[in-house]
């Protein structure tokens, strides 16, 4: 036993100082930026119902050409009636897992947390809210160039809404589910 524990701490050590020279000599890692645009359709048990429009900008880092790690600002927009409307924008954070597909395609899922805030309205009394949600989603990404990939990509969010200020004060679990395509750029 004590001469496996530093054999195993040495592998664990060479392990460790070949990871960042194994993502830095390999095309698939490193540092990424992009933007979607698509439609989201909130659906939920509130009178904020509605399909929008929908952009978002991501910052992501590729560890290796399977794990990678992901933030993004959405904008959600606004959506709901002349009655009840609402405006919601936020902030995510996400792993990013990538299955490789021959040279040119990578399937991939990613899942995390949203951070959001949302700007009500209902028949004249308005308040806000910030709260978080858990997020899933897939998509499929094509690489145009070694660094330029465009994607497809199906995001669905758990947003509850905090309507207090205006109602009796109860959640509504409201799904906001997001189509998007996209390009992204790899340095």
């Amino acid at each position: 036993m004590k001469k496996l524990f530093p054999a195993i701490t040495g592998l664990l050590l060479i392990g460790a100082y070949s990871l960042p020279t194994y993502a830095a000599s390999n095309n698939d890692s490193g540092l990424y930026v992009g933007g979607n645009v698509g439609y989201v359709k909130i659906d939920g048990q509130d009178d904020f119902d509605d399909d929008n429009e929908v952009y978002q900008g991501l910052l992501g880092y590729r560890i290796n050409p399977y794990l990678g790690v992901e933030g993004s600002y959405i904008d959600f927009g606004k959506y709901g009636s002349s009655l009840a409307n609402a405006k919601t924008d936020g902030y995510t954070a996400a792993l990013k897992l990538t299955a490789p597909i021959g040279d040119r395609v990578d399937l991939y899922a990613k899942g995390g947390q949203l951070w959001y805030n949302t700007d009500y309205d209902i028949a004249g009394a308005s308040g806000d809210k910030d709260d978080t949600a858990v997020f899933a989603g897939a998509g499929v990404g094509f690489k145009v160039t070694d660094n330029f990939i465009v994607n497809a990509e199906y995001t669905w969010y758990d947003v509850d809404l905090d309507v207090k200020d205006v109602r009796d004060g109860s959640d509504t679990n409201t799904d906001f589910n997001q189509v998007t395509a996209g390009v992204e750029y790899r340095f």
